[in-house]
């Protein structure tokens, strides 16, 4: 009966979300309302942002999720994540627990809401594809604001130059398919090129007063990298243990979403691509 219930909620509320093309399947929308109805029984004081990041421990990590239809549409699902839809995914529950509105309607909203350039209706050029742009855009939409300071631990900075996607659409099928797109997506490259962030480097990452003090359970973690035209390499939460800073992703190394067992100083001596990390703050705590 309880999950009849849900689904019926559920159903209700995809009725009313029409306004622009979502794909998804009724298991997502279910977990959605079923999620959202749960976290109404925390305590106050809940970190919301790893509330929900833990509660979708566990679910597979599946690459290119979002490059499935011929149109772009809001793709919802929570059946597999890689890490920019596990982070999506969280940040817009979050934001539906702090705005106290609980329908699958809203979660879609607030999805398209990060997703999208200024919030705009699905379109595969507006998609917020480098993680940099994704931090400018939803800081300016008042969602988050990057952290940069104090200088140490912050001691490297990071000159942007993306051109990966532009200058590979064969790698991308909705590039390689609408070769006009391939545009305004070297336009959007070259919006945030040379703009320049400062990060902490890998060796810094130690489990000292100074990064604890810096980074909090919650704050977007954004690897750096050596990857040529590219920003960031992976991302997920940051979440303190007693043996230092951890992270939680939906890890292609684990192949679904964990709370990473190595620290993050270990986790990234691993990865000769990873330089250091940027940190973004919710403000949504």
């Amino acid at each position: 009966m309880k999950k009849v219930f849900l689904l019926c909620i559920a159903i209700i509320s995809v009725l009313t979300c029409n306004a622009y093309d979502i794909d998804y399947k009724t298991s997502d929308s279910v977990l959605v309302v079923k999620l959202l109805k749960n976290a109404k029984k925390q305590s106050s004081g809940t970190n919301y942002i790893i509330y929900f990041a833990r509660q979708l421990r566990g679910i597979p990590y599946v690459a290119h999720t979002l490059e499935v239809n011929k149109k772009e549409k809001l793709v919802i699902n929570l059946r597999q994540l890689d890490c920019t839809t596990y982070v999506e995914n969280v940040v817009a529950l979050t934001m539906c627990v702090k705005e106290n509105k609980f329908t699958f309607k809203n979660f879609c909203d607030n999805l398209r809401k990060i997703r999208y350039r200024k919030g705009a209706e699905p379109h595969y050029t507006l998609r917020l594809h480098y993680f940099t742009d994704w931090i400018e855009d939803n800081t300016a939409k008042g969602l988050c604001k990057e952290i940069q300071a104090p200088i140490p631990p912050f001691t490297k900075i990071q000159k942007i130059n993306v051109f990966y996607m532009s200058e590979n659409p064969h790698k991308y099928i909705m590039l390689k398919n609408n070769p006009q797109y391939i545009g305004a997506i070297k336009k959007s490259e070259q919006d945030i090129n040379n703009k320049s962030y400062r990060y902490i480097p890998k060796s810094e990452i130690k489990n000292n007063k100074l990064i604890r003090s810096t980074i909090s359970d919650g704050d977007i973690i954004a690897t750096t990298t050596s990857l040529n035209g590219l920003d960031i390499q992976h991302i997920g939460f940051a979440i303190w243990h007693k043996n230092g800073l951890h992270m939680l992703n939906a890890s292609s190394l684990h192949h679904k979403v964990v709370e990473e067992p190595m620290t993050l100083y270990d986790y990234l001596q691993k990865q000769k691509t990873m330089t250091g990390i940027r940190i973004i703050r919710l403000n949504l705590k």
